[in-house]
């Protein structure tokens, strides 16, 4: 068979308007290969190779012969499936006969991966272009061959140091990286690998401990390209996920590759379109702990033991940031727990401080009325249960007292009891101070503060003076008294608590409900037990030993040695109606020592001493008796002397009285 001689247009295919073959077959007479032809075809540099359309070899130049390993005598007459690789060759025979009905000319750098097999088995990458020719004997087809082993190596180099640049840049910057960065620096170590690799796709995933499946905590993908974020679940992939377990490195550079049990896995690369992937396990204290995925989707890639070394040692370093960063974070979260108790701790340090030294005060409670005697019988009663108790009385007849006397006689007495005053206590702050807050809740709210009914967890809390509470809270305390629970103010978790609740009043909560200034249901849930505490003119009996255990308590603090009561100070004593109650006894008694040194206690009553009938109103008396005390003082409120201290009130609190009751101080 020859070629045709030069200068006939019968050895080109025809030509299009725009200069390029129009895929049209080009006739040729058989006699015509020959001559210069023949001598080209012999010495291109590249393999040739001319079929007949049954796929059997009609011609093979010395090039192909070097490039298969055959001579050219054992090539004539075989068919073209014979230099393919068997794994192609049943689908080569559909795509030649596809080919063969429709002809064209087929360019080289086509993006498809080919491969031919030489005589002794191995296989090279080649590029292939494909000619129909037409002669008077049939259909013919012309091949060029190409060996591409060497350029692919070159890129597969260029490759390689790239990569090795870009792990170097990525091992150097993960050395004493902070914690907060490391999962950013891990994405973007992704991506550095994937553009370095020239991958489509990279994932890190960890173990979870309960399941054993992998998460995929860091992905990076390039556009159009899914995310393959099941990799190593134990559902979807169990032949993956049994050689992730057992520490073992899985590169598959073609479907075909994987074992026939991996049948999930076959369908799952199917679906996803991926053709090729290394899945590299690491571990972390010789435990493996996750694994770190690249893949192909563009074409099949063959994944070489010094990359998959460098990769699994690039897997260490990431493995490692994310070892460093949970202990860290774990670290931070031991150390606000930490904190979080040692606030705690510092909270009940404080309170149990308050209370020794309210207890230094009132160390028991004196009388032996009957009166008194029937509230304290009543303290016994509902101190062992849990009940929530309502303590009623006027200012001053010591139901904080009471309150602590029913803490100690319960089973919470080993825990501080916590208090707090709602009347003491802007509208504003009584909530962040009751329920606690989450920092930035308000304005001003610089830190994260636990409320007193968390301090109180396991405890006794006494909210005294609860008609003052606003109304808009009395729903969230009715919830802690009905279910133990609540949220801080900034917060949308739920607290739990343990606590058991003791209020004090001196309202009528009765008649605040009727005005709407009270809900009804508080009320009842803290009405459980009433206690009701006599106020001192109704105990008259008692001030003789409350004068005496006074006159002890103080005159350990002030230093005095006070020996007897002058008779006429007792009677009077006993006389006066007291509307300040036992409070007002004592700050009486402490101004008095303050301007008598004597050994006898004698004392001054207000103006108002011989009203024992208690004519004139409570207010009346309570401003007669803060002028006589700031006259005393000169004026003076605050300090060491001043009205506030002998009063025995908060100078804020003592302002507000007076403004409240018209009292102002002389020009």
């Amino acid at each position: 068979m020859r070629l045709p001689p030069p200068g006939r247009r019968t050895d080109t295919l025809p030509v299009s308007p725009l200069g390029e073959p129009s895929g049209e077959p080009a006739p040729v007479a058989q006699e015509q290969l020959g001559g210069l032809h023949h001598v080209l075809f012999e010495l291109a540099p590249d393999g040739m190779i001319t079929t007949d359309h049954h796929g059997r070899i009609l011609q093979v130049n010395s090039e192909a012969e070097k490039q298969f390993g055959y001579r050219r005598d054992e090539l004539i007459g075989q068919t073209i499936e014979t230099l393919i690789p068997e794994r192609f060759r049943r689908v080569h025979e559909s795509d030649r006969a596809a080919y063969q009905a429709a002809p064209i000319s087929r360019p080289m750098n086509r993006g498809q991966e080919l491969f031919g097999r030489r005589k002794n088995g191995s296989e090279f990458p080649v590029d292939i272009s494909l000619s129909p020719v037409r002669t008077d004997k049939g259909m013919l087809f012309f091949c060029i061959i190409r060996d591409i082993s060497d350029r692919l190596l070159a890129m597969q180099m260029a490759r390689n140091l790239h990569a090795e640049q870009a792990f170097a840049s990525l091992s150097a910057k993960f050395i004493n990286l902070p914690s907060a960065l490391v999962d950013r620096e891990i994405t973007h170590g992704l991506q550095v690998l994937v553009e370095s690799l020239d991958t489509d796709q990279a994932t890190l995933g960890q173990i979870e401990p309960d399941s054993g499946n992998i998460f995929v905590s860091h992905v990076w993908v390039r556009a159009d390209f899914p995310a393959f974020t099941e990799l190593a679940d134990k559902r979807v992939l169990p032949w993956l996920a049994r050689r992730m377990a057992q520490g073992e490195d899985v590169g598959i550079e073609r479907i075909e590759d994987l074992p026939p049990e991996a049948v999930q896995e076959r369908d799952y690369l199917l679906a996803t379109g991926m053709k090729s992937c290394l899945v590299i396990p690491f571990r972390v204290a010789g435990k493996v702990m996750g694994e770190m995925s690249t893949g192909t989707f563009r074409e099949h890639r063959r994944w070489e033991e010094r990359f998959i070394s460098r990769f699994r040692d690039l897997a260490d370093i990431f493995a490692n940031a994310l070892a460093r960063k949970q202990a860290d974070e774990g670290l931070q979260k031991a150390d606000a727990e930490i904190r979080e108790l040692k606030d705690k701790l510092e909270r009940e340090v404080v309170y149990l401080r308050e209370e020794i030294k309210l207890e230094h005060t009132h160390s028991a409670v004196v009388g032996n009325s009957a009166a008194i005697r029937n509230v304290l019988r009543s303290a016994e009663q509902v101190a062992p249960t849990d009940s929530a108790v309502l303590i009623l009385g006027e200012t001053g007849t010591g139901k904080e007292l009471i309150a602590s006397a029913i803490h100690d006689m319960s089973a919470r007495k080993l825990r501080p009891m916590v208090k707090i005053n709602c009347a003491a206590l802007p509208g504003t702050l009584i909530e962040s101070e009751l329920f606690g807050r989450e920092k930035g809740a308000y304005t001003g709210a610089l830190a994260r503060e636990i409320g007193r009914f968390e301090v109180a967890d396991k405890s006794t809390i006494f909210l005294d003076e609860i008609g003052e509470l606003p109304l808009e809270l009395q729903s969230k305390l009715l919830r802690v008294l009905q279910e133990g629970e609540f949220e801080r103010l900034g917060s949308p978790r739920t607290v739990r608590v343990d606590v058991r609740v003791i209020a004090a009043t001196n309202r009528d909560l009765q008649t605040l409900v009727k005005e709407g200034k009270f809900r009804q249901d508080l009320f009842y849930r803290l009405n459980v037990f009433p206690i009701v505490i006599p106020p001192l003119r109704e105990r008259r009996e008692d001030i003789p030993a409350l004068v005496w255990h006074t006159l002890k308590d103080l005159g350990k603090r002030m230093g005095r040695n006070v020996e007897g009561v002058h008779a006429a100070t007792m009677r009077d004593f006993q006389r006066y109606s007291w509307p300040g109650n036992v409070r007002e006894l004592r700050n009486v008694m402490e101004r008095n020592l303050i301007l008598n040194s004597g050994p006898t206690f004698c004392a001054e009553l207000p103006d108002l001493a011989s009203d024992h009938n208690g004519s004139l109103r409570l207010d009346e008396v309570e401003s007669n008796h803060l002028l006589q005390v700031l006259q005393m003082t000169r004026w003076r409120i605050r300090g060491r002397g001043g009205a506030a201290e002998i009063l025995g009130l908060k100078a804020t609190t003592l302002e507000a009285r007076m403004k409240k009751l018209g009292i102002h101080r002389p020009a």
